[in-house]
This record gives structure tokens, C-alpha cells and sequence, in this order.
């Protein structure tokens, strides 16, 4: 426990704020805020919802901070009930989310890249954001993780509560998927 805390300084913090320490909550709110609500929008696709489910998700934290036992990482004890918030929206709606990120983010990020033609790479854009929003919950979730979260299978596996094998094969089958839904585009 002492080794894991000594290399993620959130560990102490939230030991702090289970302590009482009302401040070291505010600082955890403040330093995850953003990529918590950015997991959210990618997964939601929708800013207000989105807005919405961080505040939920901090109340959560809040909450559970009594159960929490720095086993690994903070932020994939973060990340694992953002996720799990998530996927009770999405069933509680019993919808699909209209969109996993804002076209701007794929193209910034270089998901999208096509020839000049802007035409063609607005086509692309919104094929690859159907395509994503299309995978199964579970594997749009691992690929929003991998992709977005730069999180490793190991950390994904954690976050997801899954094997490193299932996150392999969710991420493998997902990247089947895309490719067939994606295959009439060039690749640049």
C-alpha cells in the first residue's frame, strides 16, 4: 500500500480527504474534473448530460470515500466508476449515445486525416464517429479508453473489471469492426 501511494501523490490525497480533510477533495475535484467530464462526453456525446454525470461521479467519490483502498492507481478507481456511470446511463436510457467525441477532437487527435479534399474528410469524420458509436458498449469503452485515455490494457482491465485477455479481444474485435465499417475510405 505504502509503495503504491508513493508513486501516485492522489493516493495521499485521497487518504487525506478519508481522513476528514475536506480540502484534499477539492483538490482531486479540481486536478480530475476535466479528463472525468472528457471520459464522460466521449462516451455520453452530449455536454449537458455530460456536465451532469461528473458532478454525479464526484458525489460518488464523495460518498464511497470510506471504501476506498488505494490497491492501485487513483485515477483507475476514479475511472472505474466513471465507467461504471456511464454504462448505467446508457442502459438506463436504453439508447444509443449520439456520439463518442466532437468531430474536432477526432481531427485534431489525427484520427481522421484524409486527402485534401475537405469534402472527403468530413465524410470520414462522421463515418468514423458512426462507426465508434455503433461497437457494442463494451468495446467502445475499451477503445475510448485506449484511444482517448491513453490507458494501458493493464489499466483498462482494472477499470473496466475485466481480464487483460477480454480487454485484448474487446479492443481486437473492435478494431475488426471499424475496419469493415471503415473500409471504403482511403487511408491517407
Amino acid at each position: 500500500m505504502r509503495e503504491e501511494s508513493s508513486k501516485d501523490p492522489d493516493i495521499e490525497v485521497m487518504l487525506r480527504f478519508q481522513k476528514g480533510d475536506e480540502k484534499a477533495f477539492e483538490i482531486l475535484v479540481i486536478k480530475h474534473q476535466r479528463n472525468v467530464l472528457n471520459l464522460i462526453y466521449r462516451y455520453l456525446g452530449n455536454a449537458t448530460q455530460a456536465d451532469d454525470a461528473a458532478q454525479e461521479v464526484f458525489l460518488k467519490l464523495y460518498r464511497a470515500r470510506h471504501k476506498y483502498t488505494p490497491k492501485a492507481k487513483f485515477s483507475t478507481w476514479l475511472y472505474r466508476i466513471t465507467v461504471n456511470h456511464c454504462l448505467n446511463e446508457i442502459r438506463s436510457r436504453k439508447a444509443q449515445p449520439t456520439s463518442v467525441a466532437p468531430i474536432e477532437d477526432l481531427t485534431e487527435q489525427g484520427e481522421t486525416s484524409a486527402p485534401d479534399d475537405p469534402i472527403r474528410q468530413g465524410e470520414l469524420r462522421q463515418a468514423v464517429k458512426e462507426a465508434i458509436d455503433s461497437l457494442p458498449e463494451n468495446q467502445r469503452m475499451a477503445v475510448i479508453l485506449a484511444r482517448f485515455e491513453d490507458m494501458s490494457y493493464e489499466e483498462i482491465a482494472e477499470t473496466m473489471k475485466t481480464s487483460l485477455e477480454a480487454v485484448k479481444s474487446l479492443l481486437h474485435r473492435a478494431k475488426e469492426s471499424l475496419q469493415q465499417k471503415l473500409s471504403g475510405y482511403d487511408r491517407p
